[in-house]
């Protein structure tokens, strides 16, 4: 059962650091700790918003808070994974419904670390919370996102 467990993860690191808005961020299986169900990243200069402030842009912050929904989401199960292809060997069912973004304060930091709980999960939607805190623990924004799951 460690076995499939660590396959499984490994499958999924793999299938979310070849989709290409995540390699446009800059995310790869390293960003992902699969253990713990969390984004890891660094700041960087193309994903800052203001650059007299230099803080992160308020989209990356909504994009970063959708990911880490889908993420909990897959190694939950509710997001069920399907052989498709050879070609495209991972085919998740499911996306998102409704995204609402609390913005609590300036992206500043130097590291990045998103998380979530699944607060509800039925047998066609779930409802997830969402996280984002810099390498001080300051919390920068919440979200809460429905998403299709059947």
């Amino acid at each position: 059962m460690i076995e499939d467990k660590a396959i499984f993860l490994k499958e999924v690191a793999d299938h979310i650091s070849e989709l290409p808005f995540h390699r446009f961020l800059g995310f790869n299986a390293d960003s992902f700790d699969m253990e713990k169900g969390c984004i890891r990243f660094e700041m960087r200069e193309d994903l800052v918003g203001k650059t007299h402030f230099k803080i992160l842009h308020g989209g990356v912050i909504a994009t970063i808070l959708d990911i880490e929904g889908g993420l909990i989401l897959i190694l939950d199960g509710a997001w069920r994974s399907e052989t498709a292809s050879s070609a495209n060997p991972f085919t998740l069912k499911g996306g998102t419904i409704d995204l609402h973004i609390n913005y609590l304060r300036p992206g500043k930091g130097k590291r990045f670390v998103a998380s979530g709980a699944i607060l509800r999960r039925g047998n066609k939607v779930a409802v997830v919370h969402t996280e984002l805190r810099n390498e001080q623990d300051v919390l920068i924004a919440t979200g809460t996102a429905t998403y299709l799951v059947g």
